[in-house]
């Protein structure tokens, strides 16, 4: 659910509408000959970008810094086990960070990071990691709207009244919402802040019925 880029390096993030609404970071993903050699450096900071913030600007495949990926929308970022970054996204990490620590004191940036990394991945390692994401079961109607869930093997958005299929260029068409249980792509800790009150920003196809 994620799109690496491969064109100008130096290219400006926000240029290509197809990439999505942000950008994510999870460490160097390139060797020094700009290939595509791991599916992540860092093994606990996975954050979710703007594609454009002041003046600055990043290469897409340069060795030794980290590697954009793109996302279409904070449901596909969450469910890739992202969570919004605290600088250039501050408002929705606090609002992220207050929706999962609830009454309680407000959480570390580190706490979130780590209880993110135990939830998205087991052990393993390479780089295609479909087959070590956790998934884990809940049912439907206790899953709050912008919730990604696995059906028929496909993952799909959650909204009020439907399910949509992924694509990269955007939410399929709507489909009847299942009954019962089903398997969640969407780690604990974000489904905790999409229920606590997490409004994520969803791409312009998720039906907003």
């Amino acid at each position: 659910m994620t799109r690496r880029n491969r064109v100008d390096p130096w290219g400006d993030l926000h240029a290509d509408p197809a990439r999505g609404l942000f950008t994510g970071n999870r460490g160097c993903l390139v060797d020094d000959a700009r290939r595509i050699v791991r599916h992540h450096r860092s093994s606990t900071l996975w954050i979710t970008c703007r594609l454009r913030f002041r003046d600055w600007r990043h290469p897409l495949d340069a060795p030794r810094v980290w590697t954009p990926l793109f996302f279409l929308d904070d449901a596909v970022a969450l469910a890739a086990g992202h969570r919004p970054c605290a600088t250039c996204r501050r408002a929705d990490y606090l609002a992220y960070r207050d929706a999962v620590s609830g009454q309680g004191p407000p959480l570390r940036a580190r706490e979130l990071d780590r209880r993110l990394a135990a939830e998205r991945l087991r052990r393993g390692r390479g780089l295609r990691r479909a087959k070590d994401r956790l998934l884990w079961r809940a049912a439907t109607d206790e899953l709050p709207v912008g919730t990604v869930i696995v059906v028929e093997g496909r993952p799909h958005l959650l909204t009020a009244s439907a399910i949509q299929p992924f694509a990269f260029a955007g939410w399929g068409e709507p489909r009847e919402r299942p009954l019962g249980i089903v398997d969640v792509l969407t780690p604990p800790t974000s489904v905790a802040a999409l229920a606590g009150g997490f409004r994520p920003t969803l791409h312009t196809s998720a039906a907003t019925g």
